[in-house]
């Protein structure tokens, strides 16, 4: 088959729906510069300080869940149109916020567009990208994601002498990436695959053709319309013997990769720092190099993602950032928890995870369902990281503070570690593989378990 991949079109559409990443990356890290001045404003406790970062969370698992039934239906660029308009109107509210209360409730709003983005933007890109392209394009979601997590680290050092409203400002910087989002989705078109599911073949077709030439326009239509034919989109089909394994194995990455403790480092690397000795303005300058350090190392999974696998990189992610954790137990629990040495173990493990766990979870919850229920099933996924994010972040600072930090960081490296046993056993390798080509994967995965099952039935 014969393929003429519009490159230049493919990053175009890839890098639009990625903006959703910067955005998502923006607004959970913008609050980490702002946390120690907030809890200043607003005279915060522990459990009140978890609360403003972690409501964000929680409506991230409210808008995931929406908009994840709502693309099947109204489609994915629709969605990402309204999801950029409440960036914007969230920033400006948080920002603006009168009361702790108001702060909350604009943080959770916010939520429903960053939960959005999370489920919306990673679908839109798997389903425009061809599989040669389509790891790269993923790492596109996860590089964007830590351009705004680096974006918001510089917004809050270079505001944090800024006055008293230095806070308001860091997020109401939020607006102009919004706006820009809101802009490029205008001139990007809907997905093929959902135009098929929609009716519209030859819409679906036209951009086929624009991404990939004729020949393999044709032969990728034929495919989406035989993965089409038994087109449902119940909740109970998640529970088909072609899905439900690949639903379970979604949900466990999802859990897996928020419990080892990313965001715990992502949100409060400035309390973990001064915890280590660190003063305030050096602590926020902290974030900077761990922003870049997670930047840089994001580049390594867009050369590797498509060489080496998924599988690989995830493993290998998994163990380094287990590594890491061990690390910053022994400090802690040895009294050695100072200065410089915290910030290289830290540095360690965003290493490990920015070039191989967070581009290659999105990647692969994106390519794992198929084309008729990949809105829904998606939601699983996501749902269950935003809630597991949401815990996390709630209660590290408690945990942090009042059970011990060589306690709280054993317990995030063992659930890395397990991450990395799960992967050996349970996930597949998707790299360069058709998206219905990896839905029959799962199809005799089901009906060998069947068949299994049939075997030992009747020899009992």
């Amino acid at each position: 088959m014969k393929t003429n991949i519009n490159i230049s079109y493919v990053i175009f559409l890839a890098a639009t729906a990625a903006l959703g990443g910067l955005l998502f990356g923006f607004d959970i890290a913008i609050i980490t510069g702002a946390g120690p001045f907030l809890t200043e404003h607003f005279n915060l406790s522990d459990l009140s300080l978890g609360w403003a970062f972690s409501s964000l969370l929680f409506g991230c698992a409210v808008g995931a869940t929406v908009a994840g039934r709502l693309t099947d239906f109204y489609g994915r660029k629709k969605i990402l149109l309204v999801v950029a308009a409440l960036f914007a109107i969230t920033s400006l509210g948080t920002g603006a916020a009168p009361t702790f209360t108001f702060f909350i409730m604009a943080r959770f709003i916010g939520g429903l567009a960053v939960g959005g983005a999370s489920i919306l933007s990673p679908l839109y890109i798997a389903e425009i990208s061809p599989p040669s392209l389509r790891g790269r394009m993923g790492t596109l979601y996860q590089m964007s994601i830590v351009t705004g997590i680096l974006i918001s680290y510089a917004i809050n050092y270079l505001l944090r002498d800024a006055g008293s409203a230095n806070w308001r400002w860091m997020f109401i910087t939020g607006v102009i990436p919004s706006v820009l989002f809101f802009a490029m989705l205008l001139s990007a078109p809907e997905t093929p695959r959902y135009l098929f599911m929609a009716g519209k073949e030859q819409q679906g077709f036209v951009i086929l053709e624009r991404i990939a030439g004729r020949e393999s326009a044709e032969f990728e239509a034929s495919e989406i319309r035989a993965s089409l034919l038994n087109k449902r989109r119940a909740w109970r089909d998640l529970l088909r013997p072609g899905i439900r394994r690949a639903v379970l194995v979604g949900f466990c990455l999802a859990i897996l990769v928020q419990v080892s403790g990313v965001n715990t480092i992502i949100d409060y690397a400035p309390a973990i720092l001064k915890s280590a000795g660190w003063k305030i303005d050096a602590a926020l300058f902290s974030t900077l190099i761990i922003g870049l350090t997670n930047f840089i190392f994001t580049f390594v999974s867009f050369w590797a993602i498509d060489r080496y696998g998924r599988k690989p990189l995830y493993i290998i992610g998994s163990l380094g950032m287990t590594a890491a954790l061990v690390a910053l137990m022994w400090a802690a629990l040895m009294a050695r928890f100072q200065n410089a040495a915290v910030l290289v173990y830290i540095l360690v493990y965003l290493a490990f995870f920015s070039s191989c766990i967070g581009p290659v979870f999105w990647t692969l919850v994106a390519e794992i369902f198929p084309n008729d229920l990949r809105g829904t099933a998606m939601v699983v996924p996501v749902l269950a990281q935003w809630i597991a994010n949401a815990a996390v972040v709630l209660f590290f600072p408690l945990a942090f503070n009042q059970i011990g930090k060589g306690i709280t960081f054993g317990f995030l490296a063992v659930l890395a570690l397990a991450q990395a046993l799960f992967t050996w056993f349970f996930v597949p390798e998707t790299k360069n593989k058709p998206l219905e080509e990896i839905e029959e994967y799962w199809k005799r995965v089901a009906a060998s378990g069947a068949a299994l099952r049939a075997g030992k039935g009747s020899s009992l």
